[in-house]
């Protein structure tokens, strides 16, 4: 674990302390595991109320051209999605892809236009890439597409049911808000962009915010009494139930969409014109099927949780596969699972024999998610 001085903070790290968090490092910032509370009562909690979680540690930057084409064009060469119908105050999940198919990063587009006309295409990526992301983003950039990275803005996720109510003490505008939306308005006098999408399955929001405005915001969220503070071990078993992918863990460079069960980030469009880094691996993979694919997997019967590198075999006792994100998902009261497996063992209800600690116990391929999305309008969620 690395030296808490050598680790970056966020504009929320005294608040953290201040409300006895257990704080670790977490791609080079001092984070918030849990707190008083503890992981498992975190994870309730924000799946039966409302929760708050510093996310400030993720990358923020923009590209701005006078024409929105020429800046989503440009992304199109390295994501699959599609970037070029994205309309204003909308959001959209990709991935970032290398000439093998690979995935890079995962991560959260909008598209907004500013006073003077011209287009912002907001990206958010993932913490521990960020400054991969943002040279790799940049290489593909023409000339009249400005790069700025956000270094002075704080981002705040408010997850769980009783979130829109939770926003329209504050911010009416909030309320109503289309799934997969974005807004820019003024939260508590501070100028924010809030969107309504999330990582925990349930309906939530973020609320991205300059770091002077940062803790005074945070701190007249928490004076809401049913607003409680949730760390990173949660927001792991929140996104784990919902059958999120973790960058690093469930994707990475070497996993391709297709295999990773994100085929529907790509529409019509894309599939048919190709135009994107690893077009020719991925497209083969839509037409052909891929060798192997992300799967849900539940115990059939009392079994430990399998955890990452967990080695999967079939009933003829072949090894195929292993498990990517494992661990008890408090919301079901029992383990739950993510990982590959070669095809065609993917089918719902295979059987698959998990080997915990020397030990094999029987799963069985289940859909995903294990809980069941709650997101705004029961629209299913796109990962964050």
């Amino acid at each position: 674990m690395s030296d808490q001085n050598e680790l970056k903070k966020t504009a929320f790290y005294d608040l953290h302390v201040e409300h006895g968090a257990k704080m670790v490092g977490f791609a080079g910032y001092s984070m918030p595991l849990h707190y008083e509370m503890g992981i498992k009562q975190e994870h309730l909690y924000c799946r039966d109320t409302v929760g708050l979680f510093d996310v400030s540690h993720m990358g923020q930057a923009e590209l701005i051209a006078e024409d929105y084409e020429t800046a989503a064009k440009a992304l199109e060469k390295i994501v699959p999605g599609d970037v070029l119908k994205l309309k204003p105050e909308r959001l959209r999940y990709s991935v970032l892809l290398n000439e093998k198919g690979g995935i890079e990063d995962d991560l959260m587009i909008t598209h907004r236009i500013q006073e003077d006309g011209s287009h912002v295409v907001g990206l958010v990526v993932n913490a521990g890439r960020k400054t991969h992301d943002y040279a790799y983003i940049s290489a593909y950039l023409p000339d009249d597409v400005d790069f700025k990275i956000l270094d002075d803005r704080s981002l705040l996720a408010l997850q769980g049911p009783d979130a829109e109510k939770i926003m329209a003490v504050w911010c009416g505008e909030a309320v109503g808000m289309p799934y997969m939306s974005e807004i820019e308005t003024n939260f508590f006098d501070a100028p924010c962009r809030v969107s309504r999408c999330g990582y925990t399955g349930e309906d939530g929001f973020e609320l991205s915010l300059s770091n002077d405005d940062a803790s005074r915001v945070a701190k007249m969220l928490m004076s809401h009494p049913d607003v409680e503070l949730i760390g990173l071990g949660a927001r792991d078993s929140l996104r784990l139930e919902a059958g999120f992918c973790l960058y690093g863990h469930d994707i990475d460079t070497a996993t391709s969409p297709i295999e990773a069960d994100l085929s529907w980030i790509m529409n019509k469009r894309r599939r048919q014109e190709g135009g994107f880094l690893g077009d020719t691996v991925i497209l083969d993979q839509v037409a052909n099927g891929p060798s192997k694919r992300r799967v849900g997997l539940l115990p059939d019967g009392p079994a430990a949780p399998a955890r990452e590198g967990a080695k999967l075999f079939n009933d003829q006792d072949q090894e195929i596969g292993v498990v990517t994100s494992g661990g008890f998902g408090p919301t079901i009261g029992g383990p739950v699972a993510m990982g590959y497996v070669t095809l065609p063992h993917d089918k719902l209800g295979t059987s698959i024999f998990v080997e915990v600690r020397g030990r094999k116990s029987l799963w069985r391929v289940t859909d995903l998610p294990f809980t069941p999305y709650r997101t705004y309008n029961a629209k299913k969620p796109t990962q964050h």
